[in-house]
């Protein structure tokens, strides 16, 4: 589990410094999105169930990018419960989804 968020942090840290995670904008607007803006507006509306706000958020950035960014936010949450609660996260991530512990 440990390896799968360090490969994903590295994939989210070389986007940033290539700048690869402004950029797909999809609404020809003048400035990019940011992937990682996109994914916690998705994340929120589909929390408060906001049908308009999904489908806006799901238009900043290409599907793929959005993915991307729904894993990251969904890996960091779980690393910060861990941490907070002095658990692993695989207990943590188990948990949030309602299976039984391992």
């Amino acid at each position: 589990m440990f390896d799968r968020i360090r490969e994903a942090w590295d994939r989210s840290r070389t986007a940033r410094r290539s700048g690869a995670a402004g950029e797909g904008d999809t609404g020809g607007g003048s400035r990019s999105h940011n992937l990682f803006e996109a994914a916690a507006a998705y994340v929120s509306a589909c929390v408060d169930d906001d049908q308009d706000r999904i489908d806006e958020a799901a238009h900043r950035v290409s599907p793929e990018a959005l993915s991307f960014g729904v894993n990251e936010l969904a890996c960091r949450a779980v690393i910060a419960l861990a941490r907070e609660r002095d658990e692993p996260p695989q207990d943590v991530a188990r948990a949030l989804l309602g299976l039984p512990g391992s």
